[in-house]
């Protein structure tokens, strides 16, 4: 009897055990893991996504726009700069004597893509079969080309010269991001490997932001803080840096 007693007792502990397993078997549902379960590989097109993309940024993602300039006999031979509506993108140069082009990361400011984006919307781009050459050519200046695409739309239009008031206007605020991204990129080499350079570019920059000549100067104040005080200059290069500081924040 007392075996009996003892293997009914050991199945009733069982069957509770059964239940209780039974119970914490519950299906997971995608709506309860609230995303912060992992059930499998994650696809390649989410990973890293902290959130679906809404219609409005893809639609910001999908415009894409493109300058290039070309002038085979000055220094900067060559320059493309690409970004999106949000003014991501890069640029590229190539100059006399370089074994290959520099590519750079470029992040336009918000000032200068207002400007930039609206030169684009007055021009209404990929509305038009507009040609901006003007009659006289002026082709020892160099060629321009702009190129703005949007899904399947796409247009460019080529030219040395134009009357039109904002494909000019465009096309100069284009130079002052290549002039500002091409300074950047020679002061940091110059610190890694050209110290005695610095005060030639410092010079330069100063030039440039006489002309109005610079895409967005406050971009250049946290380097220019740095370069102030920075020993591996010359103390020539660093007041300058601190001379640039005062004209810009005034």
């Amino acid at each position: 009897m007392g075996s009996f007693r003892l293997a009914g007792a050991a199945l009733v502990l069982l069957g509770a055990v059964v239940f209780a397993i039974g119970q914490n078997k519950k299906t997971v549902r995608p709506e309860d893991q609230g995303g912060s379960q992992n059930s499998g590989p994650v696809p390649e097109a989410h990973r890293g996504a902290a959130a679906p993309i809404t219609p409005s940024t893809e639609d910001s993602v999908a415009v894409k726009y493109r300058y290039e300039f070309e002038k085979p006999e000055f220094d900067v031979r060559s320059i493309i700069i690409e970004h999106d509506a949000r003014g991501a993108g890069r640029i590229v140069f190539e100059r006399k004597g370089d074994g290959e082009p520099l590519t750079e990361p470029l992040a336009l400011s918000p000032a200068a893509l207002e400007r930039i984006t609206g030169h684009w919307s007055a021009l209404r781009f990929l509305e038009t079969e507009t040609n901006y050459q003007s009659d006289k050519q002026f082709a020892h200046l160099g060629t321009s080309r702009l190129k703005m695409s949007n899904g399947e739309r796409e247009r460019s239009a080529e030219f040395n010269w134009t009357k039109d008031r904002d494909a000019s206007a465009l096309v100069n605020e284009y130079r002052r991001v290549a002039d500002q991204s091409l300074f950047v990129f020679e002061i940091n080499v110059a610190l890694e490997i050209q110290p005695l350079e610095s005060p030639k570019l410092l010079t330069r920059l100063d030039s440039l932001l006489g002309r109005n000549a610079i895409s967005d100067p406050q971009q250049l104040v946290p380097l220019l803080r740095s370069l102030s005080t920075d020993e591996r200059l010359p103390l020539i290069a660093r007041n300058h840096a601190v001379r640039l500081l005062k004209k810009i924040e005034k």
